[in-house]
């Protein structure tokens, strides 16, 4: 089945478990570090530059947010992780309900997992990845802003993290600016959700 990423629409937010659109169907969830892209890249996707909130101030997603894609089909953005002008107990708490969501979603098929080629395999990066392998979720990796670098730089670095990555999580270039990657992002999207 064909999936039309230009009609998704955004469907709900939630601040935990309980207040997520009722488990059935699939999903696949879109999460990396505070200003890797995340929202940036939904938008692209969907050829709608406001339907994800984006913003040059990192931590600003705060909740998880779903959008659909056609019945029971949904992409899911969360909240960034390594940075965060919150307290302790709301990162905390933040932390709980997003391990929760992760851990026991039925409907969760997949992460694309967002990297800034300037910044990859970051400590965070490395521990949610190490993390997500544990519990089974298979993982795409998106190099974004790929157009912040030349063609030559972003080719050594996408042969660089695939090389520490192996052969379980796959990986691309991705740039919501010059729509590089976008094809095979809605490829791995499609093998996911259908």
């Amino acid at each position: 089945m064909s999936l039309n990423f230009r009609s998704v629409q955004f469907l709900t937010s939630a601040t935990k478990v309980s207040e997520c659109p009722t488990d059935l169907g699939s999903e696949v969830v879109f999460c990396g570090r505070s200003n890797a892209g995340k929202s940036s890249a939904i938008n692209a996707l969907t050829g709608n530059r406001s339907l994800a909130k984006t913003s040059k101030t990192p931590g600003r997603t705060q909740m998880i947010n779903f959008f659909s894609v056609s019945c029971e089909k949904r992409i899911v953005d969360l909240p960034g992780y390594g940075y965060a002008k919150v307290s302790s107990a709301t990162s905390a708490t933040w932390r709980e309900n997003l391990e929760s969501y992760l851990c026991f979603r039925r409907s969760l098929k997949g992460v694309i997992l967002l990297m800034d080629i300037r910044h990859t395999l970051k400590d965070s990066d490395k521990t949610m990845m190490t993390w997500l392998c544990s519990i089974d979720l298979p993982i795409h990796v998106l190099l974004t802003k790929s157009d912040k670098l030349s063609k030559s730089s972003r080719s050594r670095e996408l042969t660089r993290v695939k090389r520490d990555l192996g052969d379980k999580i796959s990986c691309q270039l991705f740039s919501s600016k010059s729509q590089e990657g976008l094809e095979n992002l809605e490829q791995a999207l499609a093998h996911w959700l259908n």
